[in-house]
């Protein structure tokens, strides 16, 4: 779909044609280009990744050299290339492609096979090419490599998927996984920090330095530093292998050219030739690389490799210069191409780094979304997966060093391969990296963080999904920082962070969401052409003259809005004036890289859609409503007024009538919804789903909701809501509930849950077992079919058998019983085999269903961030009801409106209200209504026009004494949807049951059947009520309360013990407790202590402490 008519098409409102025209559930040809886009940025981002950047990859793994038997080994990778997910070889199968659905269902990974051609020569003679399998990768579902990519939705729905399958996850292990995208630096830009942290880097350090993450094409990554120090001098700080190292800037430039010290002079200190400060300070910096007498480049050269050898695994007959060079190379501007390139860039730095130390032009603000980039999963998985191919080299290495003393003769073909298939393969790391988010890496890929790089995409609603796809994480790293500083909403993330759509609490601030228009440019385009176009619109090297800079961006302008001239759409110009004052460092950037977020804005000049990028916005002026626009001054308008905010944000009606803390519960809420989750309830597996029975479509919402076809997936009910303080019942966000609605189904939902039995893993060992029952078994009682597994859609009571397997050898069964007290279904049971197709009937996923209906204590909300607990469900016959007999769902308590101002809920009740009067449904867009044009004027002449009071309000009559109610009662519909927190999930109650086996008192934990703590505050709280024996209770008898033996003499708790008996004592005789150490047995008493008071005494003799009881 081409992105510039993608926002032009937005439905004009909201319409109910699905619920009237009868082709809502037939099968559409294409899929929903709307919701496919949601998951654009993590599927393009893979789909790049395994095309043009595996390409890229092979090609910049360097080759390994090593000594064998006193030949020189090099192995290279020539070409690799990534196969769709198939069976594995000698299964037994009718279909060999592998789809996502059978890989949830057998709780396997979904991963194809990685085949990469190594090149091995020996003391330089090619020997051949062999081609090598690297193990299985997990695949993304619905990326090119995908078996399900293109298909359309009626296929996807015959291989058990959804029709609208969106993608942009990964399957291990049966869940389904998402690779979070995270904030990085803005690649290639160098940024001006200030960061008081660094004066303790050494001696004569200032807070001042540039810093400059550098990305090669194939997105490996090294962060790179300059820092400006007192004396005048510049020092460049690089990390290898996670350790970092200083280098005098002066070594660094001379070891990159074959300059004199004239040039590079002239370079540092160009622009600036007058300043006699520069002019020393450059000098300086090129005589201390003067005095260590390096005064060439091949001297300079020999000095690094000398210095750094010891930290880099290069081979022992590589002279001290291939070391520096392979240093320059891996550590220093990785992604120029070629040393001069990398020397004028380092001069840019430092002149930048000199302009910013005296203050000449601004710090750059690193958590400013102008200086950041997006983390894609595409990216992670291609630096990953070049880490691990070099680290399988190195694993063939000392396969060579361990096994190959055992190879007779010569290297053979067949010998090598031996030894190839003894590397570590890729599929372990890239299961664990998936499946637990951590990374373990020897670079850290120029990561801050090496944990959480993965969450599990939950499929609790439709909403709680999508938005795992639209997540941008700061960092785990700044979730422990004490500043506040990188949680702040700045001005700058208009239109690209959503301002409402972050969690409240800890990850505030830290998890964003991207707003519904923004995207993430994937492609990466060379940019060869550049230059030479630049120079044919007047660009001359040191142009200092503003009026042609600004001219030529205009021009350029113009072909990036109008493609021409090859120019990339996404491309990002940025022209930073000079302004004569120290603002940000002046030049013409253009960036066409890939992962910057951009997002579609209407050029007037063009009158066509433009993508601008973070940092392009800040030097562009942007008008929003139409009589804002500034002739001359606005270049460019918003191309609708919501468009800063999030898919999720989208979906609230009238928000902006709402206070925002509102508006960002509710986005939370929206995620906790007990909703339609998906259609496939009969493919699916997964641990816990839940499911409204009978979800209805909104009559007020946004026209977004429309444009995401969110009727597909609803998550609510229409309620007739009524605002009035009735019986008390409804004090402190409470609400009461009709009974009759109730009993009519309302918020009726159901949870599924599914357990998978593997019999292999339940008798390990046993090939002989299967599912099965003895006919007429007693403990099965009929209750399950003869294949040991219950019948389906019958009910499970507690204590039911619910499934049972036979041991064939020896004919013995064993049945296994329903253990939850709450009463279940069976809905339904798969059969699953193993990986090569040659299982027995030994693994088997039963899914059971348990129904909820709303209890008393159950969550649910408005759309608004209005949450309520159910209270009270009030008989029909005493419910307050209007004129015409209509007696409200719910009963909403007035105080929660003043002091959370959810004006939008009121608008809402009005609309509905009014919207079923008339059979219609209304737009509840932001930003419709203004002080012009207020919305209550327009649903008020709506009302009125159906015949109801303008204000929404009606004359209600109690139900206990059938008078009328004196007030006016603010009556409408409101769309409530029930949470999924519900009291059958949270409530614990123990009467006796298991202990601790250490100290005997009760065990905590409402899984176990364990009790809650009294804890210390409880102490304090009964004690200031002075009910002594009540606590005594608590804490002595309901917890330990042992009966001991003690000796009144010598006060021990351990040396009474039972006398031992000669063997021709009759075992009925009685015995007496004797004081070991008193040797008495008229001293002893018995005593009530804590049990665990016993324990700590023997742990206190253990460690030679005696402890003396005085017995009064």
């Amino acid at each position: 779909m081409d992105s510039s008519s993608k926002w032009n098409n937005l439905p004009k409102g909201p319409s109910l044609k699905n619920l009237t025209e009868g082709g809502f559930g037939v099968l559409k040809e294409s899929q929903h280009a709307a919701v496919q886009d949601l998951t654009k940025a993590h599927i393009e981002s893979f789909d790049q990744a395994v095309t043009d950047g595996l390409s890229r990859v092979v090609q910049s793994i360097p080759p390994l050299e090593f000594t064998f038997k006193e030949d020189r080994i090099s192995l290279a990778f020539v070409e690799a290339t990534l196969y769709n997910p198939v069976v594995a070889k000698g299964s037994i199968c009718r279909e060999m492609k592998v789809f996502p659905a059978e890989c949830r269902g057998r709780k396997c990974t979904y991963k194809g096979k990685l085949v990469a051609d190594v090149s091995w020569s020996v003391n330089g003679v090619p020997k051949g090419i062999i081609k090598q399998s690297m193990g299985q990768v997990p695949i993304m579902v619905k990326s090119k490599m995908c078996n399900l990519h293109g298909m359309s939705p009626k296929e996807l729905v015959e291989h058990h998927e959804e029709a609208e399958e969106m993608g942009g996850y990964f399957i291990v292990n049966g869940n389904e996984k998402v690779i979070r995208m995270l904030i990085m630096p803005r690649r290639n830009y160098p940024i001006a920090m200030s960061r008081p942290k660094w004066k303790s880097r050494g001696q004569g350090y200032t807070q001042f330095g540039i810093s400059m993450r550098c990305v090669k094409e194939e997105h490996t990554a090294v962060n790179m530093n300059l820092h400006y120090l007192e004396n005048g001098t510049v020092m460049l700080n690089f990390i290898y292998q996670k350790e970092l190292f200083f280098l005098p800037l002066g070594f660094a430039l001379k070891a990159l050219v074959d300059f004199t010290d004239f040039q590079i002079y002239q370079e540092l200190i160009k622009g600036r030739e007058d300043n006699s400060f520069y002019k020393s300070c450059a000098s300086e910096m090129l005589r201390v690389v003067m005095e260590e007498g390096c005064t060439t480049r091949a001297k300079v050269l020999d000095y690094l490799g000398e210095r750094f050898r010891v930290k880099m695994s290069l081979p022992e007959w590589f002279t001290n210069e291939q070391c520096a060079n392979y240093l320059l190379d891996e550590c220093i501007c990785i992604h120029l191409k070629s040393d001069v390139e990398k020397f004028y860039l380092l001069c840019l730095m430092t002149r930048k780094l000199f302009t910013f130390a005296k203050q000449e032009c601004m710090e750059e603000n690193p958590d400013s979304i102008m200086c950041q980039e997006v983390l894609t999963p595409g990216q992670l998985y291609l630096m990953f997966m070049k880490e691990r191919m070099a680290a399988w080299l190195l694993s063939v290495k000392l396969s060579f060093d361990k096994r190959g003393s055992r190879l007779s003769g010569r290297l053979s073909a067949e010998n090598v391969m031996k030894i190839f298939n003894m590397g570590t393969d890729l599929t372990k790391p890239f299961e664990y990296l998936l499946a637990t988010g951590n990374l373990t890496s020897k670079t850290g890929l120029g990561m801050l963080q090496n944990t959480g790089l993965c969450v599990v995409a939950d499929k609790l609603n439709f909403i709680r999904y999508l938005s795992h796809f639209r997540c941008v994480h700061r960092g785990a790293a700044f979730a422990k920082m004490r500043t506040t500083s990188v949680r702040k909403l700045l001005p700058e993330s208009w239109g690209f962070l959503c301002p409402v759509h972050t969690p409240d609490g800890e990850p505030c601030g830290l998890m964003n969401h991207m707003t519904a228009i923004c995207e993430i440019v994937a492609p990466s385009l060379p940019t060869t052409s550049l230059p030479a176009l630049l120079c044919s619109l007047g660009v001359y090297i040191y142009t200092y003259d503003t009026s042609i800079w600004i001219a030529i961006s205009i021009q350029y302008y113009r072909y990036k809005v109008l493609k021409e001239k090859k120019i990339p759409p996404w491309t990002e110009i940025v022209l930073v004036p000079k302004t004569g004052k120290a603002s940000l460092y002046p030049g013409l950037f253009l960036f066409t890289t890939p992962c910057r977020m951009v997002r579609p804005v209407r050029n007037l000049a063009l009158g066509k859609q433009e993508l601008i990028g973070t940092f392009e916005q800040l030097y562009i002026n942007v008008g929003i409503m139409e009589d804002e626009i500034e002739p001359g001054v606005t270049t460019h308008q918003e191309l609708f007024p919501h468009s800063m905010l999030s898919v999720v944000a989208n979906f609230i009606p009238y928000s902006d009538h709402n206070q925002s803390p509102r508006n960002m519960y509710q986005c939370q809420m929206g995620k906790q919804t007990m909703g339609f989750p998906l259609h496939s309830f009969m493919d699916r597996s997964d641990n816990k789903l839940y499911r409204l029975q009978t979800p209805q479509s909104p009559l007020v919402r946004p026209y977004m909701y429309d444009h995401y076809n969110l009727d597909n997936y609803p998550s609510g009910t229409n309620a007739i809501v009524a605002v009035i303080s009735y019986t008390g019942y409804d004090m402190e966000d409470a609400m009461i509930v009709n009974k009759s609605s109730w009993e009519r189904g309302f918020a009726h939902g159901s949870i599924y849950k599914t357990e998978l039995v593997d019999l292999a893993e339940k008798v390990r060992g046993e090939d002989s077992v299967v599912f099965g029952t003895k006919p007429g078994d007693p403990k099965v009682n009929d209750k399950l079919d003869a294949d040991g597994l219950p019948f389906i859609g019958s009910t499970l009571q507690y204590g039911d058998p619910f499934y049972s397997y036979i041991n064939l050898n020896t004919g013995q069964t064993f049945v296994n019983f329903y253990k939850s007290q709450e009463a279940c279904v069976v809905d339904n049971i798969k059969i699953c085999s193993n990986d090569t197709g040659s299982g027995r009937f030994k693994r088997v996923c039963i899914t059971i269903r348990v129904p909820r209906n709303p209890t008393i204590g159950d969550k649910f909300a408005s759309r608004h961030g209005q949450k309520g607990i159910l209270s009270r469900l009030w008989p029909a016959e005493d419910m307050p009801f209007t004129e015409s007999g209509m007696a409200p769902d719910i009963l909403f308590n007035p105080h929660g409106f003043p002091s959370r101002m959810t004006i939008g809920m009121l608008i809402e009740s009005m609309a509905g209200k009014s919207g079923a009067l008339h059979g219609l449904s209304h737009d509840a867009t932001p930003f419709t209504f203004s002080e012009e044009s207020s919305a209550l004027e327009y649903f008020g002449e709506m009302l009125r026009a159906g015949g109801y009071n303008f204000y929404g309000t009606e004359r209600l009559y109690s139900g206990v004494s059938g008078l009328e109610l004196e007030a006016d009662i603010f009556i409408g519909v409101v769309y409530y949807q029930r949470l999924r927190h519900m009291v059958s999930d949270k409530f614990q109650v123990r009467t006796t049951g298991a202990r601790d086996k250490v100290t005997n008192q009760p065990v905590g934990g409402r899984n176990i059947q364990g009790g809650i703590r009294f804890g210390e505050m409880e102490r304090d709280a009964l004690l200031a009520h002075g009910s002594s024996f009540l606590l005594h209770d608590r804490l002595f008898n309901c917890s330990d309360r042992s009966v001991a033996q003690v000796c009144v003499d010598c006060g021990s708790l351990l040396s009474p013990l039972l006398e031992k008996p000669p063997p021709y004592w009759s075992a009925m005789r009685h015995r007496k407790t004797v004081c070991t150490l008193c040797g008495k047995s008229d001293s002893i008493d018995s005593v009530s202590v804590p049990y665990v008071f016993r324990y700590f005494v023997a742990e206190l003799a253990a460690m030679n402490i005696k402890v003396k009881l005085d017995v009064k």
